[in-house]
């Protein structure tokens, strides 16, 4: 059980002492000192301790002396709506959307300089347009993009095909692990997780020379194909061949960062990973919301985000 903190000593040893005027009183046991509840709860500091202090309502229930339907509808009657910023000079942009189960999700895209969100947008699924009404939406409002960072789908990358674009490499490391297991047993598998391991370190040119000689050295085992039963014929290796060509398709953009042209141009999109982290962090914290709320969650958190840091925070 929650108990209000005294605001003189801290102590949390505090009883109700009767009420004077309507007004619920409070006695501390530590310090002796008396005191009313706080009925004026400002809007402001009770949805930072709702979102950023991460307090359940329990909590600020307790805090504020009153009931947990009082600060229910108190939360209910603040309004938190996201409406995409007017932009103004241009950079590098992260795009990525995160889901909640299989029906809704939200697209948000990050400026890489500063981390201010660009764009945010609630979506259904993860589709194609989703992604073209983003970059649409941000160069409407005077933001000039420079390149774009993403992670998969690859129909973005003939859609964009006009900027340009950056594979984040930890997502592609992502990609041949999951067909390849964190220990494959194959002697081919194991040399081409370890060449992806190395990504980051490598040097475009320098990677797909080593990736050449690999598919080169390693020919027959890709080709190698065995006999089914029905006498039809399938290739041997099937999940290898899954990652070579993954990789095979995402090699002409996995270094777009080390072009002349492309200075200050991040190699993987971290930063709006962890921007996704922090919003599911906070909302793991209030658990059984319904979708409204959590919406309205979301846009407050997006708008806090921006906020701190237009002050500089």
């Amino acid at each position: 059980m929650y108990k209000l903190k005294c605001p003189v000593c801290g102590d949390t040893r505090t009883v109700k002492n009767g009420k004077r005027k309507g007004i619920q009183t409070h006695l501390c046991k530590g310090c002796g000192y008396q005191f009313r509840n706080n009925t004026g709860i400002s809007r402001d500091a009770l949805w930072r301790n709702y979102q950023e202090g991460k307090q359940t309502i329990l909590e600020l229930a307790a805090a504020h002396g009153v009931s947990d339907s009082t600060i229910k509808r108190r939360l209910r009657e603040i309004e938190k709506e996201w409406v995409q910023p007017q932009l103004a000079g241009g950079g590098y942009v992260h795009l990525d959307a995160t889901y909640w189960g299989h029906n809704w999700g939200v697209m948000l895209a990050l400026d890489e300089g500063s981390g201010k969100p660009l764009y945010m947008a609630f979506i259904a699924h993860e589709k194609v347009q989703d992604y073209v009404d983003a970059i649409r939406s941000i160069e409407e409002r005077g933001y000039t993009i420079k390149g774009i960072v993403i992670d998969g789908m690859k129909r973005l990358f003939s859609e964009f095909s006009s900027y340009k674009i950056q594979m984040c490499q930890y997502h592609m490391m992502q990609i041949v692990r999951r067909y390849l297991t964190r220990h494959p047993r194959l002697v081919a598998a194991r040399e081409l997780k370890v060449l992806v391991d190395n990504i980051a370190n490598e040097d475009g040119a320098e990677f797909e020379d080593k990736y050449r000689h690999w598919k080169s050295k390693w020919e027959d085992t890709l080709d190698r194909r065995s006999t089914l039963k029905s006498g039809k014929t399938q290739f041997t290796h099937k999940r290898l061949r899954s990652a070579m060509r993954s990789v095979d398709f995402y090699l002409p953009y996995l270094f777009t960062y080390q072009l002349p042209e492309c200075d200050g141009m991040p190699n993987t999109n971290n930063k709006i990973e962890g921007a996704f982290t922090d919003l599911k962090k906070n909302l793991n914290n209030h658990s059984g919301m319904s979708k409204e709320n959590r919406k309205r969650f979301i846009s407050g958190f997006f708008l806090a985000l921006k906020s701190k840091l237009e002050q500089g925070l």
